[in-house]
């Protein structure tokens, strides 16, 4: 195939997820639904947070911070796939899809660093009781999430500054319904090791230490858990990690699924639909998670919505 420079693109194919033309109004209502709710869900979460001071506490400031991360990186990739879909057209532009690429991974590090950070400060709660509000000070989660935006919004910046450097093919097809940076980087006809190699070895760095931290800090609550006298405290100790731990085991377990489904399957579409699973499925299900296992959050969210009423 010809290469072509960067310059000379102007817009990629995201094929989607079917090429039946049958299914695009299912899909469509599908995604939209899905979208809606995740908005919904998260907005309420920070909604709430925001407005009860009772919940005025780290965990919940980092929770609010995930569901404005899960609201980015679902805006990001869903309402390009719905315009597309409505207008028939599969197009995006260059610095479209370049954009889309920025976004999707300063949402996807950010929220690794911040289920870390979450998973840091249940560490704090249960294993260091009486010193979580000094470690857990405001300048501390403020610190934290600063950083994680920091390294979040570089890795991003670097991954897609890399692929300005890619000449593309005349074949220009995306077999997802957003760009992702692997799937980009297999059209271009230009040597792509060092764009391979950097995918990887931030992959390891942004993904493996925050993963790393979780599971360190787990390995040291269940310590810890294990030693305590009382059956009921081993409990409460448990239910207030299951949210979170709930939230980690969907992301990770959707994102390893995922790139298992990309390695082992020839079809181009099926890493598409595996790719759902990681991008909108656990932005949608968090908020649900913590409201079900939640009975602060449940109690807040049932005064807000009670007060909708009279505020209309």
């Amino acid at each position: 195939m010809e290469p072509r420079n960067h310059t000379d693109v102007s817009e990629f194919l995201l094929l989607g997820l079917t090429d039946d033309p049958e299914l695009q109004p299912f899909l469509f209502c599908l995604f939209l639904s899905m979208y809606l709710v995740t908005l919904l869900g998260n907005l309420l979460i920070i909604l709430a947070v925001s407005s009860d001071s009772h919940l005025h506490t780290p965990m919940y400031f980092f929770l609010a911070n995930l569901s404005f991360t899960d609201i980015c990186l679902s805006t990001t990739t869903i309402p390009k796939m719905l315009v597309n879909i409505q207008a028939q057209n599969q197009s995006i532009t260059y610095t479209g899809c370049l954009t889309q690429v920025y976004f999707v991974l300063t949402s996807a590090c950010l929220e690794n660093f911040l289920l870390a950070a979450m998973a840091y400060d249940r560490y704090v709660a249960i294993c260091h009781p009486l010193r979580y509000t000094v470690i857990m000070s405001p300048q501390l989660r403020v610190l934290l999430i600063l950083l994680s935006l920091f390294f979040s919004l570089a890795a991003a910046l670097l991954q897609s500054l890399m692929v300005l450097r890619l000449s593309f093919c005349k074949d220009l097809g995306i077999p997802h319904f957003f760009c992702e940076l692997a799937q980009v980087i297999k059209l271009a006809c230009s040597d792509t090791l060092i764009n391979t190699i950097l995918i990887y070895f931030v992959a390891s760095m942004f993904g493996g230490i925050p993963l790393s931290g979780i599971i360190f800090s787990y390995t040291q609550i269940v310590s810890s858990v294990l030693r305590m006298p009382s059956v009921g405290g081993k409990l409460k100790a448990f239910s207030i990690c299951g949210s979170h731990l709930s939230v980690v085991s969907l992301f990770y377990g959707t994102a390893v699924g995922a790139y298992i489904s990309s390695v082992v399957t020839d079809s181009s579409k099926k890493p598409a639909v595996a790719s759902v699973m990681y991008v909108v499925v656990p932005q949608m299900m968090n908020p649900f998670i913590y409201n079900l296992r939640n009975r602060d959050m449940k109690g807040v969210l049932r005064k807000l919505i009670s007060g909708m009423p009279s505020l209309l």
